[in-house]
This record gives C-alpha cells, structure tokens and sequence, in this order.
C-alpha cells in the first residue's frame, strides 16, 4: 500500500491544476498524446532524484531506476510504487499496447513494454511532458496541499 495519498483531486483541485498547463502539456497528459522522440527535456537527465507526475505530483519513477533505451524517450524499469501507476489496454493505432497513467488523477504518462532490461524486463516509456522532477534530498511537489507524505522528500 502506498504511504501517498491517491485519492483523486477533486473537480475543484483538476480545474486549477489543469490551468496551469501548457497546450503540449494538455495534449499528451489529457488527450493521451505523444511528444516526439528525442526532444523531451528529461530524455538525457542525468541528476539523481525523482520524477513525478506533472498534473497532480504523485512520485512515478525514481532516477536509479532509469535507463537509455534508445527509443527517444525517457525509459525506467521499475516505477517509484506499483500502486501509483495505472495500467490500461490501448487498442489504439492498429496494435494493442499498455498505457500507463497517473494512478492519482488518470493523466496519460506513456506506454509499458515487455522488452526492457533485467530485474524488471519492462521498459516504462514515457513522455518528459508527462513529468516534473525533483532533485535528490529535495521536497517533493505538493499541488494538492496533501501534507503527509507529499510533504517530505525521497
């Protein structure tokens, strides 16, 4: 059980979360779109610490767990917390996928793929758009206000 609250914001908190997004922001994490390969801001991040989900700031993936796939996105083998993923059957584009999502607020991260390095062997391919970062020893985002566990750092 995750020690983060996923309860989902309410209209209220959406409304003002989504407000400050970017129209590229918008497109990938409401509209499940796609940023471009090899253009995202996180693809060759090198700094120790944690991403997190850019709409309402749950933590998804830690930097050890991140790897160069070779894709054009930013690719990691295991996520932060199971719990704070959510997975979804994509039937969308002619094949049949993985999407994940924020387990939190349903915003589209990316796609999981069973082709990535041991202990996993998934590949966890997302969208830099799709994220925010925090540098190690550094609080982590709290939009909501949560407290808690939102409050600290990892």
């Amino acid at each position: 059980m995750s020690r983060f609250d996923l309860t989902p914001p309410s209209p209220e908190q959406r409304a003002a979360l989504e407000a400050g997004l970017s129209a590229d922001e918008r497109r990938v994490l409401l509209q499940h779109g796609t940023e471009a390969p090899f253009c995202g801001v996180f693809l060759d991040n090198k700094r120790e610490g944690t991403y997190c989900c850019r709409l309402c700031g749950l933590p998804l993936f830690r930097s050890s767990a991140k790897f160069d796939s070779g894709t054009g996105w930013p690719s990691f083998f295991a996520p932060f917390d199971a719990a704070h993923i959510r997975l979804i059957r994509d039937t969308s584009h002619g094949m049949i996928r993985v999407e994940e999502v924020c387990a939190r607020c349903g915003s589209h991260l990316g796609h999981v793929f069973p082709d990535g390095p041991s202990p996993s062997y998934e590949r966890h391919c997302l969208n830099s758009v799709s994220l925010s970062f925090v540098d190690a020893g550094e609080p982590l985002p709290d939009p909501m206000q949560r407290g808690g566990a939102e409050a600290g750092s990892v």
